[in-house]
């Protein structure tokens, strides 16, 4: 199947288009993918867990996303939005104890691929390969891959990890775009009073006190 070809996704869940996708990736050999994303009420360096497929690697997960050497330190040092490497020969392994974690379940190649938000926060997604990649084109596959697949698995990750109503969120992207309460309400065919209503609802839901803060999180979450 050609990676440019976006994959017809029966399962709606995430875990499940983790799998679709490392079946479509299966002559890279890759095995395992991680996604991290912000934690939207952490600090700006607080990564999280949002998924890994599969689900037996989520101690190896999670130590990806406590890390320091790898994923967070890239902003400071502008580093590029890719970056490949071979686990087992990081100057950072004897460190490290997320390499320590993949290299024990026979992972050697990542190759990780950043998908920016607002304030210097991104979602990273992770693929792990058993074995070395050799070749430039086999990682530019890869990315390509993940470029492709990411406006459904993001679609995915709002639906796991935000709590706002589709009317909540539809007033937040409405807010987004600039409009005033007003605006949306005449765009939405309801009161001014019922916008305000559901934006007050996301911002105590998003744990903000203000419109600006509550977009922002939203978009951590994937919900923007």
């Amino acid at each position: 199947m050609p990676l440019g070809v976006p994959v017809n996704f029966d399962s709606v869940s995430l875990d499940g288009i983790l799998s679709d996708w490392i079946g479509a990736l299966r002559e890279f050999s890759v095995e395992a993918i991680v996604i991290l994303g912000p934690d939207p009420f952490g600090s700006r360096d607080d990564r999280q867990l949002v998924a890994v497929h599969p689900p037996v690697l989520a101690e190896a997960g999670q130590a990806l996303a406590q890390s320091r050497d790898f994923g967070a330190p890239w902003r400071d040092s502008d580093a590029p939005l890719v970056a490949w490497q071979h686990i087992a020969k990081s100057d950072h392994l004897g460190a490290s104890r997320w390499r320590q974690l993949w290299l024990a379940h026979g992972y050697q190649t990542v190759v990780r691929v950043e998908f920016s938000l607002p304030a210097g926060r991104a979602y990273e997604c992770f693929m792990f390969s058993p074995r070395e990649l050799t070749e430039r084109a086999e990682a530019a596959s890869l990315v390509w891959s993940a470029l492709n697949i990411w406006p459904l698995v993001k679609r995915s990750i709002a639906q796991a990890r935000s709590t706002l109503s589709p009317r909540e969120r539809e007033c937040l992207v409405l807010a987004f775009e600039g409009l005033t309460a007003r605006e949306s309400s005449l765009q939405l065919k309801c009161t001014e009073r019922t916008v305000n209503y559901h934006l007050a609802n996301a911002m105590g839901k998003l744990k903000v006190d203000n419109k600006m803060a509550a977009i922002q999180r939203a978009c951590w979450l994937g919900a923007i």
